[in-house]
C-alpha cells in the first residue's frame, strides 16, 4: 500500500493526517525562525544606515571643509572655489579602483543588483559586497556625488540578510525572504518609512504575498525604524510642514501633473541608460569611467552647488516652499544632468534621493507656473512637490504602491493620499504604456534576464484537485497479466484506454499500484511470454493526491516523485481511488485562467460576440 494510504494508527489518526499536521508544525517553526532572523537583520540594517550616514558626513567634511567631523553638512556651502571640480574626480578614481579590484557589484544604485541576486544567484550575495558597497557609496557621496544613501543601504541590508541565510541551513526561498528583509529594513532605516519599506520589498524583490515573507518583512522593517529612532531621532528624514492639497478645485492640475510625471519617469530611465551606452563606447578602461563622470559632476556643481551631495536639506527646502522658481528650475535640470552623468559612469550611489529632489523641484515649479498663469488656481507648491516626488519614482520603478505609501509616511497627512494615488497611477500608466522596462529592470533586461513585475496569484494555489481531476479512470486487478492488458489496450477496450496510466487494485478495490503504457512496453520486451503481472511491471505504492488538496501541492508531489500522473484517493477512505490527475487535467486549470483573462463574453447590450 502507498505510504499515504495506510489504515488508522493506534491513536486513531491516519499517517496522512499526521504527516499534514507535522508539515504545518514545520512550516510554523520555519516562519518563527525567519522572524527571529529578520529581527537581527533589521537591527543590523538600522546600524548600517546610521554608520553610512555618519561616514558620508565624515567624508564630506574632510573633502569640502578640511575637518574631521561626523556632523552632516551639505557640500553646497563650501568655499573651495575651483577645487570643487576636482574633489568628485578623486572620489571617482577611488570608486573605480574599488570596483575593478574589489567587486563590480558595487557599481550602480544597488536595487537592480539585489534583484539580480534573487533571479539568477539563488539570493546569494558575496560577503565583500556588504563591506565595499556602503564604503564606496560613502566615498562617492562624500566627495560630492549627487546620490542618496538609500540604494547602497538597501543593497547592503540585502547582502546582510543573504549572508545570514548562507551561514545557516536554509532554502533558496527562505534566503530570498531574508535578503528582502534586509532591503526593506534598509529603506525603513534610511527614511523612517517602515510600511513603504515592506511594500517596496514585495514589489521589487519578492513578487509574493505570503505569511512566510510578510511577517519577517514587517518585523525587520519595524526593528530597523526603531533603531533609526534611537540613533538618528524620531520622525522622517524630511521635515515637512502642513500642506494644503487643494482638493477638489486642484484636481485638473493634478491630472496634468500625472501626465508630466509619467513623461519625466520615462525620460529619467531612457536618459540614464543612454548615458551608460555612451560610456561603454569610450576607448578607456571602465575603471576610469567614474572619474570621467565625476568631472562632469564637478563642473555642474561649481555653477550649481545644490546638486552636490545627498541633498536632503534641499528636498526639505522644496517641500516647505523655501525656493524661488528660478532655483527650482535650476535644480530640476542640473540635478538630473548630474545624476545621469555620474550614475551612468558606473559609480556607486543611490537613485532615490536625487530623483526625489529633481521631481520635487519639477512639481513645485509646475504649481508656481500655473499660479502665475492662472492666479485663481492657488496651488500649493509644497503639495505638488510631494506628489511629484512619489509619482515620478513610483512610475519609473514600477513600484507605484510603495511610493504612494512612502510620500504619505513622510507627511503623516491623510489628505495627501488622494492626490498621491491619482497622480502616481496616471504616471505609472504612461510609463507602462510607453516603456517596456522600468529603471530598475532595464539593466537586467539588457543582460538577458526577464523580470515578471506583476503580482498575480498562482492558479494552482486556487484550484483543488477535485475541481480538475478526471472522474473516469482505468482499473485492473493485481493478478492480471501484462499480455492481457496489452491486448485489451490494442483492441481499444474503453475500460482501459481513458488515460496513459491504469490503476491496479486488490480484490477489495484498494489501490495497490499503477502501470503506464511505457511500463507495459518495457515489460513485454523483457517477458516475451507476457506472464509478468501488472503489479510486477508497474509501480507499487504510488504517490497519491486527494480531492481537497490544491493543485500546487499535487504538482509538487509529481515533481518530487518524477511521475506524470497521480491517483486521486478519497480523503475518508485513503486507499480507494476516486479520480485521475494527469498533465492534461493540470493544464486544464491553466486553460481556465487563460479563458478568464482573454475570452470576452457577450454583454447585456447584445450585438456580435467580441473576439
Amino acid at each position: 500500500m502507498p505510504a499515504q494510504t495506510e489504515t488508522l494508527g493506534v491513536d486513531g489518526i491516519s499517517p496522512l493526517k499526521a504527516q499534514e499536521e507535522a508539515g504545518h508544525y514545520e512550516a510554523g517553526f520555519r516562519v518563527g525562525l525567519l522572524s527571529l532572523l529578520a529581527a537581527l537583520v533589521g537591527a543590523l540594517a538600522g546600524i548600517i544606515a546610521w554608520v553610512l550616514y555618519n561616514l558620508i558626513g565624515l567624508f564630506t567634511n574632510i573633502a569640502f571643509y578640511h575637518q574631521v567631523s561626523f556632523r552632516f553638512h551639505s557640500p553646497r556651502d563650501t568655499q573651495l572655489g575651483l577645487w570643487v571640480i576636482l574633489i568628485p574626480v578623486i572620489g571617482g578614481v577611488i570608486v573605480g579602483i574599488m570596483a575593478r579590484y574589489g567587486s563590480s557589484k558595487i557599481r550602480g544604485h544597488g536595487i537592480p543588483e539585489a534583484m539580480e541576486a534573487v533571479l539568477i544567484n539563488r539570493s546569494r550575495i558575496e560577503p565583500k559586497v556588504a563591506i565595499l558597497k556602503p564604503l564606496s557609496a560613502a566615498i562617492a557621496i562624500g566627495t560630492g556625488g549627487p546620490f542618496g544613501a538609500e540604494g547602497p543601504i538597501i543593497q547592503t541590508g540585502g547582502a546582510v540578510g543573504s549572508l545570514i541565510g548562507q551561514i545557516l541551513h536554509m532554502t533558496a526561498a527562505e534566503r530570498k525572504v531574508l535578503l528582502a528583509c534586509g532591503a526593506a529594513a534598509g529603506m525603513a532605516a534610511t527614511f523612517s518609512t517602515p510600511i513603504a519599506g515592506v511594500i517596496l520589498a514585495i514589489e521589487l524583490l519578492l513578487f509574493e504575498f505570503k505569511s512566510r515573507s510578510f511577517i519577517p518583512l514587517v518585523i525587520a522593517s519595524t526593528i530597523a525604524t526603531s533603531v533609526h529612532f534611537q540613533l538618528m531621532g524620531p520622525g522622517p528624514m524630511f521635515k515637512v510642514g502642513a500642506l494644503e492639497f487643494g482638493l477638489p478645485h486642484a484636481l485638473p492640475a493634478y491630472l496634468a501633473l500625472g501626465g508630466l510625471c509619467g513623461i519625466a519617469a520615462i525620460g529619467f530611465s531612457k536618459t540614464l541608460y543612454w548615458v551608460e551606452d555612451q560610456f561603454e563606447k569610450l576607448p578607456v578602461n571602465d575603471m576610469w569611467w567614474p572619474a570621467i563622470g565625476a568631472l562632469g559632476l564637478g563642473i555642474i556643481g561649481y555653477f550649481v552647488p545644490r546638486v552636490l551631495g545627498v541633498g536632503y536639506d534641499t528636498i526639505s527646502d522644496i517641500l516647505n516652499t523655501k525656493m524661488l522658481l528660478g532655483a527650482l528650475l535650476a535644480v530640476m535640470v542640473f540635478k538630473s544632468a548630474a545624476l545621469v552623468i555620474s550614475l551612468g559612469s558606473g559609480t556607486s550611489g543611490g537613485l532615490l534621493a536625487p530623483m526625489f529632489m529633481a521631481s520635487a523641484a519639477m512639481g513645485s515649479a509646475f504649481a508656481m507656473i500655473v499660479d502665475k498663469i492662472w492666479p485663481a488656481a492657488k496651488l500649493a507648491p509644497g503639495a505638488f512637490a510631494l506628489v511629484a516626488m512619489g509619482a515620478v519614482f513610483g512610475a519609473a520603478s514600477r513600484a507605484a504602491f510603495a511610493f504612494i505609501i512612502f510620500a504619505f509616511e513622510i507627511t503623516r497627512d491623510y489628505n495627501s493620499v488622494l492626490p498621491l494615488m491619482l497622480v502616481t497611477v496616471i504616471a505609472d500608466a504612461i510609463a507602462v504604456r510607453y516603456a517596456k522596462n522600468s529603471i530598475m529592470t532595464e539593466k537586467l533586461a539588457r543582460r538577458g534576464l526577464r523580470i515578471h513585475t506583476d503580482y498575480e496569484p498562482d492558479i494552482f494555489q486556487q484550484v483543488t484537485v477535485g475541481e480538475t481531476m478526471s472522474k473516469e479512470f482505468d482499473v485492473v486487478r493485481v493478478e492480471m497479466r501484462v499480455a492481457e492488458l496489452a491486448e485489451r489496450i490494442a483492441k481499444r477496450d474503453p475500460a482501459v484506454t481513458h488515460h496513459q496510466g491504469v490503476f491496479i487494485t486488490d480484490a477489495n478495490g484498494r489501490l495497490a499500484g499503477i502501470i503506464t503504457r511505457s511500463d507495459i512496453m518495457h515489460a513485454l520486451e523483457k517477458d516475451q511470454a507476457g506472464q509478468m503481472s501488472v503489479l510486477e511491471a508497474g509501480s507499487a505504492n504510488p504517490v497519491a493526491t486527494y480531492p481537497n488538496e490544491v493543485l500546487y501541492d499535487a504538482v509538487a508531489k509529481m515533481l518530487r516523485a518524477d511521475v506524470g500522473r497521480l491517483p486521486v484517493c478519497s480523503w475518508e477512505e485513503p486507499e480507494r481511488p476516486v479520480g485521475y490527475l494527469g498533465r492534461s487535467q493540470i493544464l486544464a486549470a491553466r486553460q481556465r485562467r487563460l479563458e478568464e483573462e482573454y475570452v470576452r463574453e457577450r454583454g447585456w447590450m447584445g450585438g456580435r460576440r467580441p473576439a
